[in-house]
């Protein structure tokens, strides 16, 4: 069994000798530019780790573990095109190191490039496997159809808001430790406790994605601190805020979320000195225990065993921890 770091750095070294094609440039440099930038790897690591529960030879579990990732980085480039993204990664975002149009096409041939790795299942698990990933990459563009949407709306609840992000996040890490089991070849209850797992792990995961945007190191987190509170972006902070206000915090607020033109720098401080005053750190935080705890209980509900799935918890454990 392979450990943590040594499925990571096989990942990265994988990812960096593939060839995504050379002519002409301007539509494979950028492919080469987001998936050099880095990152947790976080999901192809879900897929190994799942999958090395049940089998050591990860060899076979690579291809589509490495397609989850760049699947990942295709909807990371189109996601910033449509928020206006500056950066990712702490680096300039590709539609602003090139051009929209670049970002759009480039996004395009990523996408045709995760279906040739899906295609290296094997043959008795590939017609299953093609099922799970279209079903999830629907989910996923929905779920950014119903994030942009709630830029616009003035009424949006907080399971409004869960629901999205189970879309638009949890369900490509659910899919991706569904994967491992799925590929291994394991019965549907253990793929279903598998992938329910990872939804928790997403739902959790997003969560303190938005407490970061807020409070993140600038440094450490690699994107705009406080670029959902520019964007009116109706974060579980912001709804729960809003619940939790006063009536002049409520005024405050909605004169913000209205304003045209303003000060990027001082809207973000307006709104985090409320979220201070509201304890949102903190009641944020409480919930995303609240998934990742959760997750906990699916991983049990696998009937694995203990030692089988320590890999998994330890990786849990990190990303329930991340300041970055």
């Amino acid at each position: 069994m392979e450990h943590i770091k040594e499925l990571q750095d096989k990942i990265n070294s994988e990812i960096k000798a593939m060839s995504f094609g050379q002519d002409p440039e301007e539509l494979y440099k950028p492919i080469r530019y987001i998936m050099g930038l880095g990152g947790k790897r976080m999901r192809p690591l879900f897929t190994l780790l799942s999958f090395q529960v049940f089998n050591s030879d990860i060899d076979v579990a690579l291809p589509p573990a490495l397609a989850v990732e760049l699947f990942h980085n295709f909807t990371l480039m189109h996601d910033d095109l449509m928020d206006q993204a500056p950066l990712r990664r702490g680096k300039p975002t590709v539609h602003k190191k090139w051009n929209d149009n670049i970002s759009i096409l480039a996004g395009d041939v990523m996408l045709v490039k995760v279906y040739e790795l899906l295609v290296q299942t094997k043959n008795d698990k590939l017609a299953m496997v093609l099922k799970a990933f279209n079903r999830c990459a629907t989910e996923v563009c929905e779920g950014q159809q119903k994030d942009m949407l709630f830029e616009n709306m003035t009424h949006v609840t907080i399971d409004d808001y869960l629901d999205m992000i189970k879309q638009k996040t949890a369900a490509l890490i659910g899919f991706s430790v569904g994967l491992g089991g799925l590929l291994a070849g394991e019965k549907t209850g253990v793929i279903e406790n598998l992938k329910n797992y990872g939804v928790n792990i997403g739902m959790g995961f997003q969560l303190m994605d938005d407490i970061l945007d807020v409070y993140g190191d600038r440094s450490k987190f690699g994107k705009q601190v406080g670029g959902d509170i520019i964007a009116n972006k109706k974060t579980y902070l912001l709804l729960k805020a809003f619940k939790l206000a006063n009536k002049e915090q409520k005024s405050n607020m909605t004169d913000w979320l209205n304003k045209e033109n303003f000060d990027n720098d001082e809207k973000v401080r307006a709104f985090t000195q409320i979220f201070d005053d509201l304890e949102i750190y903190s009641v944020t935080s409480d919930k995303a225990k609240y998934y990742f705890d959760q997750a906990d209980r699916y991983l049990e509900n696998t009937g694995l065993l203990e030692n089988s799935l320590i890999q998994l918890k330890e990786f849990t454990t990190t990303l329930s921890n991340r300041d970055q």
